[in-house]
């Protein structure tokens, strides 16, 4: 291999560029998706494309080494990049399974088959880098936690948007569309935390205490998703009986995912609560 792609790392991340940016193309070919688990399906295969992508340009112009008082752990971000890379693609090669194929699908089975060897590719890439023990933010646990948090919240608005889109579009309550906003502010302050925690030179900028801030946030965040919890359960099952779904059972699989993902999410922040706190 040449340039960007010499070595085992660098024919890993060709692999993984070429079956993600073949799963999108075989889709986009069908037309325009429309179904929110078809748009985040796409939105992962992109940003599977663009992410080794970058990274393999960056380290053969050794452009990280600019980077270095911004990024001070290199082998940390990759890492993690990587490793979100490999969740984000699983729950996209599972999601366009249950939702699209079929056994007379012809295209959407093609579609899924290189999803899964992109799949295949992003967690060998992330088994090889971990066996290089590389150590910083996004490989510690509380790194860990907030790029679960992250993801999570994807999961549930993805479901949540399809929920109101494929059958409820007439039935949104105050109730349900409150708690959309609490996933989505929560998401917005845990990416931007974990910017702030990978940007050391952003930290000497703040006139605040960054773990005290996150301290703050997870026992706010904690109260908003337990609110949530209740207020998407008592509006969203209460209608689940009088549902004008054309699949029922589309239906309740919306519903179950925000539930479960609203109840996991709860656990993770309270988790981080007791981190932050120990932090301070």
């Amino acid at each position: 291999m040449w340039g960007p792609f010499s070595g085992s790392q660098g024919i890993l991340r060709l692999l993984e560029i070429i079956f993600s940016a073949v799963a999108f193309i075989i889709v986009i070919c069908k037309g325009r998706m429309v179904v929110p688990w078809g748009v985040w399906c796409e939105f992962v295969w992109v940003f599977c494309i663009i992410v080794p992508l970058v990274l393999a340009v960056v380290e053969s112009k050794k452009l990280h080494i600019l980077l270095a008082a911004f990024l001070p752990n290199w082998a940390d971000l990759t890492f993690g990049l990587t490793g979100v890379c490999s969740i984000m693609i699983v729950s996209a090669t599972v999601a366009f399974l249950c939702v699209f194929v079929c056994l007379t699908c012809i295209a959407d089975i093609l579609c899924l088959i290189f999803s899964f060897a992109a799949t295949v590719c992003f967690l060998i890439d992330a088994i090889m880098q971990k066996m290089k023990l590389p150590s910083g933010y996004m490989t510690s646990l509380r790194g860990t936690l907030r790029i679960s948090e992250a993801f999570v919240a994807c999961i549930i608005l993805t479901a949540a948007t399809d929920h109101f889109v494929r059958g409820e579009w007439f039935y949104k309550p105050f109730g349900m569309t409150l708690c959309t906003i609490i996933f989505g502010v929560c998401l917005l302050v845990t990416v931007v935390i974990l910017v702030l925690n990978l940007l050391k030179l952003l930290q000497c900028l703040l006139t605040f205490k960054l773990s005290l801030v996150e301290f703050v946030f997870n026992i706010v965040a904690v109260v908003l998703y337990l609110l949530a919890v209740i207020l998407w359960t008592v509006f969203g099952y209460k209608r689940s009986k009088h549902n004008p779904y054309t699949c029922i059972k589309c239906a309740y699989a919306d519903m179950n995912t925000v539930t479960v993902g609203s109840i996991l999410n709860l656990i993770l922040y309270i988790i981080d609560v007791f981190f932050s706190l120990k932090s301070l």
